[in-house]
């Protein structure tokens, strides 16, 4: 194995949560800083990393859409979940006052976080490809009237000071990463595991009423449902699922088949054990 396999995609610049959560989670690979979602599945596939690490719904902000809609085509398996606590700092220049801060930048989704904070009379926001780029673009130059929400750690890469600690809106602030590899990984039988998949229901009236009844019937827990847009079209909708158990297990397996039976599509992305913080 060369150097670089030991590595770990993530989109962002270094300072990102994705970064710490490379750190805390998988803390014998090496974070590699990708500049897209694209470019960090790129990295596994053709090898220059080992796994990536992709955030996909916030506790506070939803899902980050743009992960539903790469997973099917990215070409790889999700091998693990983790939920890391989002802890947002607001950062300026050095000698930088609050009481002076009048715009204030981030990624979309971390200012989706702060709203308490940017409802302050005189801030204005203003969206950022992401936390930690923003945290960068400071230090080489910003006013001294402008502020980012971003990472502690963005604060000591940057140069930059921390101006109020723990801006986000409530403390169980918390995002649900993704751990994606080339190969599947068989989790042990006996853990709590998820089976995560995506499917699209065929165009009958019920179909998706009928897709799920299988679930019921067998008594298997699905944990997560969302719908969303594919391809731009207003009568093609896709749709991600979470549910508690291994394909191969026979409740599972039965109502699987019966979703099936009903969809006109069904991939499996995942089976993985269920993060402790789930449970």
């Amino acid at each position: 194995m060369t150097e670089d396999r030991h590595k770990i995609a993530f989109q962002g610049e270094p300072g990102a949560y994705s970064h710490l959560a490379c750190e805390v989670f998988e803390p014998d690979l090496a974070p590699l800083a990708c500049p897209t979602f694209e470019e960090a599945f790129a990295a596994v596939r053709e090898g220059r990393a080992e796994r990536a690490m992709l955030p996909i719904e916030n506790s506070l902000a939803g899902r980050v859409s743009d992960i539903h809609h790469l997973l099917p085509d990215s070409g790889l398996h999700i091998v693990g979940e983790h939920f890391f606590a989002i802890r947002h700092q607001l950062l300026g220049r050095k000698g930088a006052r609050l009481e002076d801060i009048k715009t204030v930048s981030s990624h979309a989704m971390a200012l989706g976080q702060v709203r308490r904070l940017l409802a302050r009379p005189g801030l204005r926001a203003e969206i950022a490809g992401d936390t930690a780029g923003a945290a960068r673009r400071l230090s080489e130059g910003g006013a001294m009237d402008a502020a980012v929400i971003a990472s502690s750690k963005a604060a000591e890469i940057y140069g930059l000071d921390i101006l109020e600690s723990n801006v986000e809106d409530a403390g169980h602030n918390t995002t649900r990463f993704l751990a994606m590899a080339r190969a599947p990984i068989e989790p042990p039988r006996d853990a709590r595991l998820i089976s995560t998949f995506v499917f699209q229901v065929r165009n009958i009236p019920a179909a998706l009423y009928k897709a799920l009844g299988g679930f019921a019937t067998n008594g298997v827990n699905m944990t997560k449902l969302e719908s969303y847009m594919l391809d731009g079209s207003f009568s093609a909708t896709r749709f991600y699922a979470d549910a508690e158990g291994h394909p191969e297990d026979r409740p599972m397996q039965l109502a699987l088949e019966e979703l099936k039976f009903f969809s006109s599509s069904f991939k499996l992305l995942g089976v993985y054990p269920s993060a402790r913080e789930r449970n």
